[in-house]
């Protein structure tokens, strides 16, 4: 059993299903950020009151948390795994896009995660209560940093990374998880392609939208 629970197969499964569940909560995430652009502070912090007051909500946050510690230490796990039993890089290396990604996705991951740190100092751990903030009020602490122009350009560029990370993971989490078929493959890259996208770009706008304009 200690062998199973510690193989590579296990930690990419593992690591799989935190991330589809990732994936999921970024769509949620999106659509109270889009909350940002009304004039009207009370849907946002009253969907950010409900976000930290809800029992369900706060059982699925600790699932969450622990998503994304899982995701994080284990690819990085992997990634050193993958070092160690290949010291030598290959002569040639291919070309494809999915290689391209593979290659950078721990680089990829290391970037998304300090940005996290970042964004759980000005959020989630004002919440707890960690760092000092008006957590009655994340409208317009929200709104105050989006007026920062260093730290809209770190989120920027931290979302651009996002997109190629998930534009990987999408499709190597099914993979992973053993959901290869010629019918619903291409279906599966294509949603993953647009989520990719649409995601990223959906929370950049915001941002932008909030700094020129309100």
């Amino acid at each position: 059993m200690d062998k199973f629970l510690g193989s590579s197969v296990t930690k990419k499964f593992v690591m799989a299903i935190a991330g589809l569940f990732i994936i999921l909560f970024l769509l949620v995430h999106l659509g109270i950020n889009f909350l940002l652009l009304i004039e009207d502070p009370v849907p946002f912090n009253s969907a950010a009151h409900f976000m930290a007051s809800n029992v369900v909500v706060k059982v699925f946050e600790v699932v969450l948390m622990a998503g994304f510690l899982i995701h994080m230490i284990w690819g990085v796990v992997l990634q050193i795994q993958n070092w160690v039993a290949r010291p030598k890089r290959y002569k040639r290396t291919s070309s494809s896009q999915t290689s391209f990604f593979s290659k950078y996705m721990i680089y990829l991951g290391i970037i998304i995660g300090v940005f996290l740190f970042i964004h759980f100092m000005n959020f989630y751990f004002v919440k707890l209560g960690w760092v000092e903030g008006d957590h009655e009020n994340f409208y317009r602490m929200a709104n105050d940093l989006f007026q920062l122009p260093l730290y809209i350009v770190i989120y920027l560029v931290s979302f651009l990374f996002l997109a190629f990370h998930l534009h990987h993971a999408f499709q190597s989490a099914f993979q992973t998880l053993g959901l290869n078929h010629n019918k619903y493959t291409p279906v599966i890259k294509g949603i993953g392609l647009i989520y990719s996208i649409v995601v990223p770009l959906g929370f950049s706008i915001i941002p932008i939208v909030i700094y020129f304009f309100k």
